[in-house]
């Protein structure tokens, strides 16, 4: 709880210095207590120990005697080494009804933050359908731009194009030269397409990628489909513009498949890079000579050039190869190219990548802050594995990110069918659409980042008090609220807040609990954005949804036919907060459930 920082600090001043304590670096030491139930925040008194010649417990009693409770801080209490400080009931109603608490728009309502940030992901071989894991990529990124954009900062997202790659290569030799009735005898060990993804075309194209893979791998034939993949490639990294229109013609269509599933988790991105760009446009070339003349250069026998960078301290794999012996470029070269265009568009980069990526990424950095660039930062993230393995494209084992949301959709429409018996069919399909999307998007945000988990449909599908739909409850709660004073002529904007500044309210325990969550609501997203992990600001909107139940039951906003105008005040600002939290993090914030 920042806010009372500045009041801690004051009274803990001398305080310490009656101690013998004059050097400021403990204002360092000062952090959220480990417990709720200790305090707002807390003192370690660990490093005192050894210049006073008293133990922490001991310190932390002798502050505690020296500091008296005040209007701002009303309870302070030492455990086991912490000095720990409670925020006043009252004070914290003041400050928020007073208009204190930050609630911003993650659609882009508040000014411009402090910095302008590139936020790159996805950027997915457009081979084929989104499964889970790939989603885990794409809907992390958008949770990120999401929750920058609720911070204040001005957020570009981007969806690099692998458009020259060999999947892309694979998926345009199949169609060039397999009939539909060959794909269907190749795969015929598989299941065929689901009928409701029909005219989808990446679920159509990618058993056509399927296919030539297997075939890839029958030693009858597979050397001459080599070659060809093999010739294809290395014309689209010479910029060859036929193959690259062929490229095109194959992915796009499902490219577009891909973006329509991330359409239906309220992914979007505001622009698209192709690879390819920057070798038509020279760029790669440039840099290819421009990393020949480093000191680190090498060039290997079969002409290949690298940078050494275990001269750079990296280790393991310390060649990084950017160019063929034929004088061909690779991936890494064009991505090099690629992040020297970001940083001319924005200084701030951030990457969204797979745990798999950290070698190249380093070489990248590294690689960067040769030609003078700064790195960019990172977000890697662990995948998502089936009980039985790691999900693959390739092998077919995976679980299409379509199939969950339409099995999420229908578990949502049974789940409120049951509920609200007087709902139309219109309006179930539209609330079950938004729960389903919405749960499926937090079961993988709510999970920090570097750590993988098993996917299982029971707890994809769960809707229990760790979800999505329990937040979008709690919220719709406080929508009803809403509505029923408004019924009653009474609004959160003609109340005079200033005089309820002015009054000593009673503040019952849930109130006080929701106004402690309610208060740290922009430290939490400080700390998410800041870290990179956006299930730090998941967990916060669990916490006041939580907290807001327990408010709603206990504080009656109207009672006996009157509004109590603190309770209002104090719903309708949680009730903002949670709507904008939502929107950071993708949920749908629905009016009615």
């Amino acid at each position: 709880m920042e806010i009372i920082r500045p009041h801690v600090e004051q009274v803990l001043s001398p305080a310490l210095q009656q101690l013998g304590i004059t050097n400021e670096n403990w204002k360092s030491m000062i952090a959220p207590s480990r417990e709720k139930s200790m305090g707002d925040l807390s003192l370690p008194c660990f490093a005192f120990a050894k210049q006073l010649n008293m133990a922490p417990n001991e310190i932390a009693e002798k502050l505690q005697s020296l500091i008296e409770n005040n209007d701002i801080i009303d309870e302070i209490n030492s455990t086991a080494g912490y000095l720990n400080f409670k925020a006043s009931a009252n004070w914290l109603a003041d400050y928020v009804v007073s208009g204190n608490v930050r609630i911003g728009d993650a659609l882009g309502g508040l000014p411009t933050g402090a910095k302008s940030v590139l936020i790159e992901h996805t950027s997915a071989n457009p081979n084929g359908p989104f499964h889970v894991g790939r989603a885990r990529n794409a809907i992390l990124g958008d949770t990120l731009v999401r929750l920058h954009r609720l911070y204040g900062n001005e957020v570009r997202s981007e969806y690099y194009v692998d458009d020259m790659g060999k999947q892309v290569a694979v998926l345009a030799w199949a169609l060039a030269n397999l009939k539909p009735e060959q794909v269907d005898d190749i795969l015929s060990d598989r299941e065929s397409i689901n009928d409701m993804w029909n005219n989808k075309p990446d679920h159509e194209r990618v058993r056509w990628y399927q296919a030539a893979q297997v075939l890839r791998n029958d030693d009858s034939v597979k050397e001459g489909i080599e070659k060809a993949i093999a010739d294809m490639v290395h014309a689209s990294e010479n910029g060859d513009d036929e193959v690259l229109a062929a490229f095109e013609n194959a992915y796009q269509p499902v490219l577009d498949g891909m973006l329509e599933t991330l359409n239906r988790l309220r992914i979007n991105f505001d622009e698209f890079t192709k690879e390819s760009l920057f070798v038509t446009n020279g760029d790669v070339s440039k840099i290819m000579e421009k990393l020949s003349t480093l000191e680190i250069h090498g060039v290997a026998d079969n002409g290949a050039e690298y940078l050494d960078l275990g001269t750079r301290g990296l280790k393991g794999k310390t060649e990084f190869y950017f160019r063929r012996g034929d004088g061909s470029s690779l991936y890494a070269t064009r991505d090099i190219a690629y992040h020297i265009w970001k940083f001319s568009q924005c200084n701030n980069l951030i990457n969204i990548l797979g745990e798999d990526h950290k070698l190249q990424s380093k070489q990248v950095s590294l690689t960067l802050n040769e030609l003078g660039y700064d790195s960019p930062e990172v977000l890697f993230y662990s995948f998502i594995k089936l009980p039985e393995g790691k999900m693959s494209t390739r092998k077919g084992n995976v679980v299409f990110m379509d199939d969950l949301l339409e099995e999420a959709k229908a578990h949502a429409a049974n789940l409120v069918r049951e509920i609200r018996t007087d709902y139309s069919d219109v309006e179930i399909t539209e609330i079950a659409e938004a729960v389903g999307t919405s749960a499926v998007r937090f079961n993988i945000i709510k999970v920090s980042p570097d750590k993988g988990f098993t996917f299982r449909w029971e707890e994809a599908l769960a809707f229990d008090s760790d979800s999505a739909p329990f937040i979008m409850y709690s919220h719709t709660r406080s929508r009803s609220i809403s509505n029923k004073c408004l019924a009653l002529g009474i609004t959160f904007d003609i109340i005079d807040n200033s005089k309820l500044q002015n009054e000593n309210h009673e503040i019952p325990n849930s109130m006080y609990e929701l106004l402690r969550v309610m208060v740290t609501h922009n430290d939490a997203l400080s700390k998410s954005v800041e870290q990179n992990r956006p299930n730090l600001f998941a967990n916060q909107l669990l916490n006041l949804a939580n907290s807001y139940n327990g408010f709603y039951r206990d504080c009656k906003v109207i009672s006996n036919g009157k509004v109590n105008e603190m309770y209002l005040a104090v719903s309708e600002i949680a009730s903002k907060l949670m709507k904008s939290g939502m929107i950071g993090l993708g949920i749908s914030p629905l009016e009615q459930m």
